[in-house]
Parts: C-alpha cells; sequence; structure tokens
C-alpha cells in the first residue's frame, strides 16, 4: 500500500472513532447540561460562565503552541517532545500563577466578588491542560482518535457524571461545576499519558528548537485571535449586564455550539493530521477539502436550521420556564454555526499549505470591528449580542473559506453544486420543522410533542428528498456516506451512485 492510500485509510477510521465519539460526548453533554441546568438555575450557570471565560483565555496562554509542532514537523525526534512538554509546563505554570493573582481585578472587572475564589480554582485548569497538550498531539499524529475518544469520553464521565452531578443535588451551587471541570481536566491528562508516556526529562533549548517556537509562535497569536472572536461576547455582556443574562446567553450558546464544537473536535483534527501527511499532494487536498465542504454544507447546515427552527420548543421541553429567555438567543446562533464548521475546516488548507500565519492575521480586523459592535450594541441585550456573534462567525467563513479557496486553486464553480444543494436542502428542513411544529401545537400536551414531530418532519424530510432525488445530495455526499455511515443495502447504494453527480 502507498504512503498516501495508507493515510487515507487511517484518517477514514479516525474519522469513524471522532464520529462515534462525537455521538457519544453529545448525547453525554445534552443529558448532564440538561439536569446541571435544572438544579443550578441561570445566575449560577452565568457566575460559572464569567469564571470560564477568563480561564479559557489562561489555557490559550498557557498552551503557547509548543505542542503542536508535535503533528505538523514532518520527523519526530525525542529532543521534539522533551522540549515541547518542557515549554508547555513553564508557560501553564505562568498561567496558573498570573490569572490567580489577577483574579480580584477579573472579579472588579465583571463587577462580581464572588468570582475571586472560582478564578483561583480554576486556574489550575492552565497547568494541567498544558501538560496534557503534547501526549494528545502524539496521538493525532498517529491518528489514533480510537484513544483519544475514549479518554475524552472518560475524563468527561469521571468530571461530570461521578462529581458534578452528586456535588448539585447536595447543593454545592457553583463550585459543582468548578469541581467537574477540575476532575475532567486532570482526568484527562493522565488517560492521554498512560497511552501514549514520553520522557519529562527537562529541556530548555536544542538544535532543532527554532523549528518549535516558530510553530508555538504561530499557534499563540493564532489561539489568541480566535479566544477573542470567539469570547468578545460574553466579555461585553459580563460588563454591561449581569450573571443572569450570561446565564441565560450561555446556556443559548452552549445549545448552539455544542454539536458545533463535537463536528469540529471529530472532524478538525483529523482533516489537520491527515493533511500534515498529504502537504505535498495538492490535488489530493484539494478532493478533501471539497468533500468536507459538501459535508459541512450539506449534512450538517440542514440539522442546524432545524435546531434553530425548534429552538422554543426544545428550550422549554428540556430547561423549563426559567430558561426561555434563552430560545431566542439559540436561534440566533444556530443560524451561523455551519459557517463556524466551514471555518475550522478550511484553517487546516492554511496551515497545511504554508500559509498558518493567514489564520490569525485576516481575523485581526474582525476583532477590531467586533469589538466596536458588541460596545456599542451590547446593552440592548442577549438577542442583539447573539445576532453581533453569529455575523462575526459569518465573517470568518468567508475570509477564511475564500484563503483557503485561493491557496487549492479553487473557484465558485467548484463550490457552486455543494452551495445550490445546500440552500435547497435547508429550505426543506425548515419548512418540515416549522409544520411539524405548527401540528404538534395544534395536538396540544405541551412542547415535547411539538419537538417530536418538527425534528421528524426537518430531518425526514431531507431524507425523503434525498432518497427520491438523490441528485440533492451529490456523489460527493453519496460517497462519504458509503464510508462513514452504518451499512446500507447494497441496492440502495447503487442506486443512489448511478442517480447522482459530483
Amino acid at each position: 500500500m502507498s504512503a498516501s492510500a495508507d493515510v487515507k485509510t487511517r484518517a477514514v477510521s479516525a474519522v469513524k472513532w471522532a464520529a462515534l465519539g462525537t455521538v457519544t460526548r453529545f448525547v453525554l453533554q445534552m443529558g448532564v447540561q440538561i439536569v446541571l441546568a435544572r438544579l443550578l438555575g441561570p445566575e449560577i450557570y452565568g457566575l460559572f460562565a464569567m469564571g470560564l471565560l477568563v480561564m479559557t483565555l489562561s489555557t490559550f496562554l498557557a498552551d503557547f503552541g509548543f505542542a503542536w509542532g508535535l503533528v505538523q514537523n514532518q520527523e519526530l525526534h525525542d529532543d521534539d517532545i522533551r522540549f515541547a512538554f518542557t515549554w508547555q509546563c513553564l508557560s501553564g505554570a505562568a498561567a496558573m500563577l498570573g490569572l490567580y493573582l489577577l483574579a480580584p481585578w477579573i472579579a472588579a472587572y465583571f463587577k462580581e466578588p464572588r468570582l475571586v475564589p472560582i478564578v483561583c480554582w480554576l486556574s489550575l485548569t492552565c497547568l494541567l491542560s498544558a501538560m496534557t497538550a503534547p501526549s494528545s498531539n502524539l496521538l493525532r499524529r498517529q491518528l489514533n482518535f480510537r484513544w483519544l475518544n475514549i479518554a475524552q469520553i472518560l475524563s468527561y464521565v469521571l468530571g461530570y457524571l461521578c462529581v458534578g452531578i452528586p456535588l448539585a443535588l447536595l447543593g454545592a451551587g457553583v463550585w459543582t461545576l468548578v469541581s467537574a471541570w477540575l476532575v475532567q481536566a486532570l482526568s484527562l491528562l493522565l488517560l492521554t499519558y498512560c497511552r501514549h508516556p514520553h520522557s519529562l526529562r527537562p529541556l530548555l533549548w536544542y538544535a532543532g528548537a527554532r523549528r518549535s517556537t516558530h510553530t508555538g509562535g504561530t499557534v499563540f497569536v493564532t489561539n489568541l485571535s480566535n479566544w477573542f472572536l470567539n469570547n468578545l461576547d460574553r466579555v461585553f455582556l459580563g460588563r454591561i449586564l449581569n450573571a443572569h443574562a450570561v446565564g441565560v446567553y450561555a446556556v443559548g450558546y452552549n445549545l448552539a455550539n455544542t454539536p458545533n464544537s463535537l463536528f469540529l473536535s471529530a472532524l478538525q483534527p483529523a482533516f489537520l493530521a491527515a493533511g500534515a501527511r498529504l502537504q505535498d499532494d495538492v490535488a489530493g487536498l484539494r478532493q478533501a477539502y471539497l468533500s468536507v465542504i459538501a459535508g459541512t454544507w450539506i449534512v450538517i447546515g440542514p440539522i442546524f436550521v432545524v435546531l434553530a427552527c425548534l429552538a422554543g420548543d426544545l428550550i422549554a421541553t428540556l430547561y423549563g420556564d426559567a430558561w426561555r429567555e434563552s430560545s431566542r438567543v439559540l436561534t440566533v446562533l444556530a443560524l451561523g454555526m455551519p459557517a463556524y464548521v466551514t471555518w475550522g475546516m478550511s484553517t487546516p488548507i492554511l496551515w497545511n499549505t504554508g500559509g498558518k500565519h493567514l489564520e490569525a492575521l485576516l481575523q485581526m480586523p474582525l476583532i477590531v470591528l467586533a469589538g466596536i459592535a458588541l460596545w456599542q450594541f451590547s446593552s440592548l441585550g442577549v438577542v442583539v449580542v447573539a445576532a453581533i456573534a453569529s455575523a462575526t462567525l459569518l465573517a470568518r467563513a468567508l475570509v477564511i473559506g475564500v484563503t483557503a479557496c485561493r491557496r487549492l486553486q479553487l473557484g465558485i464553480i467548484d463550490l457552486w453544486p455543494s452551495a445550490w444543494r445546500s440552500v435547497v436542502l435547508m429550505l426543506l428542513a425548515a419548512a418540515g420543522a416549522h409544520g411539524g411544529s405548527l401540528l404538534g401545537h395544534a395536538l396540544g400536551h405541551g412542547p415535547l410533542p411539538a419537538l417530536l414531530l418538527g425534528s421528524l418532519g426537518g430531518g425526514g424530510l431531507c431524507l425523503l428528498a434525498g432518497l427520491l432525488h438523490p441528485q440533492l445530495l451529490g456523489r460527493r455526499i453519496v460517497d462519504l456516506l458509503g464510508r462513514f455511515s452504518p451499512p446500507v443495502p447494497a441496492r440502495v447504494g447503487v442506486y443512489l451512485r448511478s442517480k447522482c453527480s459530483v
């Protein structure tokens, strides 16, 4: 088997395991979030969201990016691993100390004195996450997404099912979420290191260090710009409004972002790692990107449209009346999430075609524009903040996606087959979801029938259209389904392939 064929085979296996892990984590996270939200309420959730906001920034600062070279470098030596681990520990410890010392000022910014001990304890995550990165990235380099997903699921179970929910039932309040987060981070560190142990001997410098520091610096700047774009909404919301508003926004944001982050965590690392092996095969990278974009627009896009249409019924069913304000936030943000996935699947193209510096550079103007908009309009409420955040996602997808297409020499004519199919299927998903929801409400018995009938209507109408008119799916999607979906009868596969084109 050729090296290229071997990489493609391992990449398919990686995506399959990532998809299985995605579904499992989605079910777990949804269940746990619902239980904890009902037990804790909006204010407690908002208080934790404020602490989590600054902690994630510090985690980005702690993970200076040295460990990313372990994925990107074509050749890898023991000194590369020792150097990366040493500096990950040093940067993680520095970020932990800085966050601990700045806790009173952070609490003063949000006008919330209860944040001080929360931020102090969450600072430990900076060091734990930085230490986890080398083993995790060594597993990604090997395309061992089977164990990565197992580790992520087990750590989540230990943190939230074994620690978080019992503490919530005992009335621990916000410390429920703090404890669960710390246990999850520690568990992930131990599980990844046990699977891929490496030398712990420190190494401050060596002959090939410059290569790692160059990649690390680029990752650091990129992570910093992405953090601002992903979190500016809550930075301004927490300052201008209050913990209750942040909690309402956080639940809507989490519901929209959970499937999105799971899609990205399943697909982006596999695409990045496989693309790193195919850096010299531009034609193969081009075809892989077109398939990924087709999957994002044609399969993932309609899912988020259904989510947006059923936001009110979903919030009412899962969270209850206390969280009704979150439904409009969910509607607006869900419509922007296909753009977020498009952005996330376009960034590996930049990294694997010698343009890794472009991701941060191109997004800098968007940070300024989003910051100005949020500063001016955040006081108008959570829905306006959601609209600005969703528009920012679309702008990021356009900027990074266009750049990726140019580097692969792709034009509108190459993307058009996926674009028109996506529009048609999204409209069908909206019509089916809305019609099913109306029927459910007409039948009465609360929001649950509307949610179920709306989901069946949106998903069923798209599925029926795809079976009756396979041209709506296209050959790329049919091939992807053949590789990654559960087995289908041979006649169905032959029928779909015979009726559709690229």
